[in-house]
């Protein structure tokens, strides 16, 4: 029971270290000083964290932290940086935690505790980077302050009842290893709409009228999935987002054919191979909307279904405008775009 006991100290700081190490050693650290908390024999290897050193130390980067996890895009910077050191620190607390125990177990306890430690890690820079999309900085700081929350309560829960700690982050670890591969993607369009952004050019730079050809992979592509021939009236680079018809964060074109007013097509690519999806437009409502990162286009049937959302980078917004009047103008005759 004392090495379960033991094991559940180590992993359950492991977890909390990936939201903020340093917050974690800092807090354990005056526990343990100020003897707000008795270690057990077992866990003795922890006593380290009371040195004034490790204290003074952990403090000054918690308040480097606590302002740099307040300010949108500076907190992904930092999260960055971060992605190695909060698993390394997790494994470090976890192998001091397990003391003079076998190193098989502390081995173990290192693995398990950066794995913890990571996905915490994972979680927070996604909700923090999908945060950023926003202009506003006040989700950022609410973001900031329910993880020191976290971590704090996370702490008292592990003086009372290391067991019940260790239950939870058990469960949280599990939601997001299921949760990871959407996280993932997520974090992969982000980003790339982000360095999009600031790769855009000045408005008058911009094109005014979408692609009339597709790459040649996606040509080949499209003519596999579709039985109509006819060539490429415009087409629009973008990422799905949420909606009935197709999962998010896939990227592809939206795709308009000559002689086929009534329907737009997606051609996108997953992991598993290529998706297509052929879309109604003469029922439906089309709206565009600019955004921070990225604009919107939305489509909802009269009906109601499908919904669907695909964004598009800022260089193709002239582009998209002008897309979408075609389809509110049917007999617009190609030339027009060009």
């Amino acid at each position: 029971m004392e090495i379960l006991k033991t094991l559940a100290v180590a992993l359950s700081l492991g977890s909390l270290a990936g939201l903020n190490l340093y917050l974690t050693v800092f807090v354990s650290g005056l526990a343990l000083r100020f003897d707000w908390v008795t270690l057990p024999a077992p866990l003795h290897g922890l006593d380290a964290l009371a040195h004034p050193i490790v204290i003074v130390l952990a403090g000054i980067l918690y308040l480097l932290q606590f302002f740099a996890d307040k300010i949108p895009w500076i907190d992904t910077a930092w999260d960055s940086v971060h992605t190695f050191i909060r698993p390394l620190g997790a494994a470090a607390l976890a192998v001091a935690a397990m003391g003079d125990a076998n190193p098989v177990f502390e081995i173990t306890a290192a693995l398990l505790a950066g794995s913890m430690a990571l996905s915490s890690h994972l979680a927070k820079a996604g909700t923090r980077l999908v945060a950023n999309t926003s202009p506003e900085p006040f989700t950022n700081i609410g973001l900031s302050l329910a993880e020191d929350g976290i971590v704090l309560g996370g702490l008292s829960l592990i003086a009372w009842s290391p067991l019940i700690a260790l239950g939870i982050a058990a469960m949280l670890f599990m939601a997001i290893i299921v949760a990871l591969p959407p996280l993932l993607r997520s974090i992969r369009r982000h980003l790339w709409f982000a360095w999009r952004k600031l790769k855009c050019p000045a408005e008058d730079q911009k094109p005014d009228a979408p692609e009339t050809a597709l790459p040649a992979r996606w040509e080949t592509l499209l003519r596999r999935s579709h039985s109509n021939k006819n060539p490429v009236r415009w087409a629009l680079p973008c990422v799905t987002g949420r909606g009935s018809l197709l999962p998010p964060n896939i990227h592809g074109w939206l795709i308009r054919l000559d002689e086929a007013s009534e329907e737009i097509q997606f051609i996108g690519r997953t992991w598993r191979g290529s998706t297509f999806a052929a879309i109604d437009c003469l029922d439906a409502t089309l709206e565009y909307h600019p955004g921070f990162m990225a604009d919107r286009i939305f489509l909802t049937h009269r009906d109601g279904d499908p919904r669907q959302n695909f964004d598009i980078e800022h260089l193709y917004s002239k582009a998209a405008q002008s897309a979408l009047e075609t389809l509110r103008s049917p007999n617009e005759d190609t030339a027009s775009l060009k």
